[in-house]
């Protein structure tokens, strides 16, 4: 018998089964939008979304976001993507045409905190995050019920300094074997190396506990406290090889005074963190980002 769940994602499938997006950033210059724009309409698209963002109208870098439907797109996806080249080609475009229910699999990786995990599986589960949650992975068991009791595959995995390189080898054969298109780090308090790094560049996403570039690394809330500030937040970003620094995709801040310690701005910062995670894997999830240097477009 069918669950509630797959009914749901079954009609979700096939009320959006004609929609894709078409992302692009290229050099800018006229005419991009009307070609752009022109060759769907030949295509027998109909664009339901549509935003744009230029760096510098006088050479500077264009972004574009279509969100369209078409008939029978699954099946016509690689004619027009072959249609398009010639276009593509004469704009100098980089770009990718991705169908709206070509649903991106992702992990999570949690070590003990579990307010960003439960989040995530929490908007999973009623619908608001359009993806399939494959696995978790963590190096505590702590978590192992909760994830399970969702039949969501959880593997332990311990690391220490030690054992680090040979964990990372694990996690990735894992990554590889269940075809994961976006890892999460939901408050998983281990650094990746630039070797894991590699192997997923533009697919890991970070939530890091302040509002960088402030307090970069460990105890950011405890630093706060010392320093006296007024504002916590947190960031999430892409993950690169500098510790807290690669393109940022969202970020949100609290106020707090004097009379808060450092347990405090932990419970305050906890609800910034997971709202701040869903809301950039979202917009990962549904083409809304596009990283640019170190910098991202993100098209709300």
């Amino acid at each position: 018998m069918q669950t509630f769940r797959e009914h749901r994602w079954q009609s979700f499938l096939q009320t959006y089964e004609n929609r894709a997006r078409l992302l692009i950033s290229c050099p800018d210059k006229p005419g991009i939008v009307a070609a752009v724009t022109s060759f769907l309409y030949e295509q027998g698209a109909n664009i339901v979304e549509s935003s744009q963002y230029s760096t510098d109208p006088e050479g500077g870098t264009f972004f574009l976001r279509i969100e369209f439907d078409c008939p029978d797109i699954a099946v016509r996806k690689q004619e027009i993507e072959s249609a398009f080249q010639p276009i593509a080609a004469s704009f100098h475009m980089d770009w990718r045409l991705r169908l709206h229910n070509d649903v991106k699999r992702i992990a999570i990786f949690v070590s003990k905190a579990e307010h960003c995990l439960l989040e995530l599986l929490w908007q999973w589960q009623a619908g608001e995050l359009f993806a399939d949650i494959a696995l978790v992975i963590s190096n505590h068991e702590y978590l192992r019920s909760t994830v399970e009791s969702m039949d969501i595959p959880y593997f332990h995995i311990p690391v220490t300094k030690e054992t680090k390189a040979e964990a990372e080898r694990k996690q990735i054969e894992l990554l590889k074997q269940y075809e994961i298109d976006t890892i999460v780090l939901a408050r998983y308090m281990q650094i990746l190396s630039p070797a894991f790094v590699a192997e997923f560049p533009g697919r890991i996403i970070n939530i890091h506990h302040s509002f960088l570039p402030a307090f970069v690394g460990a105890r950011p809330y405890e630093r706060a406290y010392e320093r006296g500030v007024k504002l916590i937040g947190a960031t999430s970003h892409y993950v690169t090889d500098d510790l807290d620094e690669g393109p940022i995709i969202e970020q949100d801040v609290a106020r707090v005074d004097h009379r808060h310690h450092p347990e405090d701005l932990k419970r305050i910062g906890r609800i910034i963190e997971k709202t701040v995670l869903a809301r950039a894997l979202k917009w990962h999830l549904e083409d809304r980002v596009i990283i640019h240097g170190n910098k991202t477009i993100v098209f709300y």
